[in-house]
C-alpha cells in the first residue's frame, strides 16, 4: 500500500507529510511516542478520518474517498471493542453475517479462525468472561475472518501482562508467516517493534521522521529524538575537526575522540555501551580512543548493570 503527502487536521492536532510504501506482505510496524499520531494515522488509513490532501492506494487502487467497509481492511483496537451482549462464535462471525454470508459457511469459517487462534473452546462465552489475551485473540479472529487486503492493529499488546504479552507477540509472529497478511502494526515499545516489524517508521507530533529495517533505527538514528526513543544512550553534542589517516577529530568538551565520517561542524554523536571496555588497568589494545575516568556510580537494571563514569 501506499500513502502520498497525508495531511490531516482534528482539532488541535495534525498529521502533515505523510508518505509511506508497504509492500504486499510486510510487517509494518508505527513506533511513537503517546500522542505522536500513531492512532490517527491509523483510523484515517482505515476511511475514519477526512484528509485534507493526499492520497492513500491499496494494492494499486485509490481508497482515499472509499467508505470504511469498502476498503478490504481489518481493524483491531487496543481495548478489543468486542461486542458484550454476543459470545466469541457472534462476534468473530460478525462481519461475515454483515456480509449477508449463509449461516453454514460462517458457522465453517468461525470455527476455522477459532482453531487458528487456539479459542475454539471458547466459542459459547461472552468477552466480560474472558482474560485479556483472550479477548485479544477473538478480536484478531473477528479481523482476519473477512480476509482483509490489510490488518492494521493499534497497540494490540499494550494492555496485557508480560506473559501474555510475549506469548500473543509469538501469536502475531505466527500468524503473518501463515497468513501473509499485510500488516501495520503501532506500538510505543522499541522491542516489540524490533520483534515483529520487518520495516518500522517513527512518527513524532504527525510526522514521519524515519524509515527503515530495525537496525537501521537502532544502529543509524537520524536525529537525537530518534536515537532517544529506541534507547540508545552516552548521547554527546560536539564538533568535528580534520584529522588524519582518515579519521576525522571529534572534540567533545576538551576530550578528543578519533572518529571515521563524511560529516562535518556540529554533529550529534553517541558511544553504545557494548562498544566500552571498563578496565582497572591501562589494556594493550590497538584502540584509538582510550581515557581515564572514575566510576561514580554502579547500579543493578535487573538484566543489566548501569555503570556512570
Amino acid at each position: 500500500m501506499q500513502v502520498r503527502d497525508l495531511w490531516v487536521d482534528l482539532d488541535e492536532f495534525h498529521l502533515r507529510e505523510i508518505d509511506l510504501d508497504i509492500t504486499s506482505g510486510e510487517y509494518f510496524v508505527i513506533l511513537g511516542p503517546t500522542g505522536g499520531g500513531k492512532t490517527v494515522l491509523l483510523e484515517t488509513i482505515a476511511g475514519l478520518h477526512r484528509l485534507r490532501q493526499g492520497r492513500i492506494l491499496l494494492d494499486g487502487e485509490e481508497i482515499t474517498a472509499a467508505p470504511p467497509e469498502r476498503r478490504g481492511v481489518g481493524f483491531v483496537y487496543q481495548d478489543y471493542a468486542l461486542f458484550p451482549h454476543l459470545n466469541v462464535a457472534q462476534n468473530i462471525g460478525f462481519g461475515l453475517k454483515l456480509r449477508g454470508e449463509e449461516r453454514t459457511v460462517i458457522q465453517q469459517r468461525v470455527d476455522e479462525m477459532a482453531r487458528l487462534l487456539s479459542i475454539d473452546h471458547l466459542l459459547h462465552r461472552r468477552p466480560g468472561t474472558l482474560s485479556g489475551g483472550e479477548q485479544q485473540r477473538a478480536a484478531l479472529a473477528r479481523a482476519l475472518i473477512v480476509e482483509p487486503r490489510l490488518l492494521l492493529l493499534d497497540e494490540p499488546l499494550s494492555a496485557l501482562d508480560p506473559e501474555t504479552r510475549e506469548s500473543l507477540q509469538r501469536e502475531l509472529a505466527r500468524l503473518h508467516r501463515e497468513l501473509g497478511t499485510t500488516t501495520i502494526h503501532v506500538t510505543h515499545d522499541f522491542e516489540e517493534a524490533v520483534s515483529l516489524g520487518d520495516r518500522i517508521a517513527i512518527l513524532n507530533a504527525g510526522r514521519v521522521v524515519q524509515v527503515g529495517s530495525p537496525d537501521d533505527i537502532f544502529r543509524r538514528p537520524e536525529s537525537e529524538f530518534v536515537a532517544r526513543f529506541v534507547g540508545v544512550r552516552n548521547i554527546f553534542e560536539g564538533d568535528l575537526h580534520a584529522g588524519k589517516d582518515g579519521y576525522k577529530l571529534l572534540v567533545l568538551d576538551g576530550t578528543r575522540i578519533a572518529v571515521v565520517t563524511e560529516r562535518n561542524g556540529r554533529v550529534h554523536a553517541s558511544i553504545r555501551p557494548e562498544d566500552i571496555i571498563v578496565s582497572r588497568e591501562p589494556l594493550r589494545s590497538s584502540a584509538r580512543n582510550s581515557f581515564r575516568g572514575r566510576i561514580v556510580e554502579i547500579a543493578d537494571r535487573g538484566t543489566l548493570i548501569s555503570v556512570t563514569v
